[in-house]
């Protein structure tokens, strides 16, 4: 149980990785390139990635879908090894009434059981950790294409993330756009969403 505790809280630490995208222009006819860059040319900005996380919607979503099937997956296996426990319990039970080879017959198939749900446990837990695996990828991948198009647009040259474990200690204001990332991948993930739901609506009317 601990185990599979673990792999459903897991997703309550994922954090964004460092975002970097670099765009060399100067506005002008002409291309920048990287050696001609200078110090006062380079536009940087950052994005409070706990903050991104708290309220894009993509994420808060499947954070709540893999958390709910987490909860399912543990409900089923407490029921399973209380089931186990009272076959346990009653051969415990009845042990002075059976023959020696009785009671062995059942210390085998306890056995076996216990075996069972072992590896069925394993299974939870290795299914989860994909699945949240596959949601952490999709979500940097997410955050990553956005950041390249508003990059272009606002001619930003590098996007950190910030948070208490990145090497970013100070930002100021005026380069955080944490709020305008927010609002442009939820967007962007409503828009993804309209098809979806056209869909939804039209076959629940049939």
């Amino acid at each position: 149980m601990k185990n599979l505790s673990l792999a459903l809280n897991a997703v309550l630490l994922v954090a964004v990785a460092v975002l970097y995208y670099f765009h060399f222009s100067s506005g002008n006819e002409s291309h920048t390139t990287t050696s001609e860059l200078v110090p006062g040319e380079l536009k940087v900005a950052y994005i409070n990635s706990d903050t991104v996380l708290k309220y894009y919607d993509f994420f808060k979503v499947n954070a709540e879908k893999f958390e709910s099937k987490g909860k399912k997956y543990d409900q089923d296996l407490q029921n399973r090894a209380q089931s186990l426990q009272n076959d346990i319990t009653a051969y415990q039970r009845n042990y002075g009434s059976m023959t020696i080879g009785q009671a062995k017959a059942v210390e085998e198939d306890l056995a076996k059981k216990r075996q069972n749900l072992e590896l069925y446990q394993r299974s939870l837990e290795q299914e989860l950790l994909e699945e949240q695996a596959k949601m952490n990828e999709e979500l940097y991948k997410k955050v990553t294409d956005f950041l390249k198009v508003y990059a272009q647009e606002k001619e930003l040259q590098i996007v950190l993330k910030f948070n208490p474990n990145s090497d970013l200690l100070y930002g100021g204001a005026g380069v955080d756009i944490t709020q305008d990332v927010i609002t442009g991948l939820n967007e962007a993930y409503k828009a993804e969403q309209a098809p979806m739901k056209v869909k939804a609506d039209s076959t629940t009317k049939k």
